[in-house]
C-alpha cells in the first residue's frame, strides 16, 4: 500500500473513531475482574478484603486512571457520535473530538490527583 491510500490515518476524526472503539473494547476487558470482585464480595468478607489491599497498590491506582480515561473518552465519543447522527453535521466536529479527549484526561488526571 502506498503512502497516500493511508492519509485516512492522520484525520482526527478517525482516530477518534479507533479511541472510541478501543476504549469500548478496554471496558469489555474491564467488565468481567469487575464481577469476578463483586462475586468476591458477595463470598467472602475476608476474600474481599484482601483484594482492596491489592488495591492500594499504586499500579492499580493507575489501572483507575486507566479506567476513568477510558469510560469518560467512550462516553464523550458516543454522545458525539449520538449528535453526528441526530443532529445537523457542524462545522467543528474536529474540534469537539480534541474537545472530548481533552475532557476526559481531565476528569482522569483529577480522579487520579485525588485518589493519590
Amino acid at each position: 500500500m502506498s503512502v497516500t491510500r493511508r492519509t485516512y490515518r492522520y484525520n482526527i476524526l478517525w482516530n477518534a473513531a479507533l479511541i472510541h472503539r478501543l476504549s469500548g473494547i478496554g471496558l469489555v476487558v474491564f467488565l468481567p475482574l469487575h464481577f469476578l470482585v463483586l462475586g468476591l464480595a458477595i463470598e467472602s468478607a475476608g476474600k474481599l478484603d484482601s483484594f482492596l489491599q491489592l488495591a492500594q497498590m499504586p499500579v492499580v491506582k493507575l489501572a483507575e486512571f486507566a479506567l476513568v480515561f477510558l469510560l469518560v473518552v467512550h462516553l464523550l465519543g458516543g454522545a458525539r457520535l449520538l449528535a453526528l447522527e441526530l443532529l445537523p453535521w457542524l462545522d467543528g466536529q474536529k474540534l469537539l473530538a480534541v474537545g472530548a479527549a481533552s475532557v476526559a484526561a481531565l476528569v482522569a488526571i483529577i480522579f487520579l490527583i485525588r485518589v493519590l
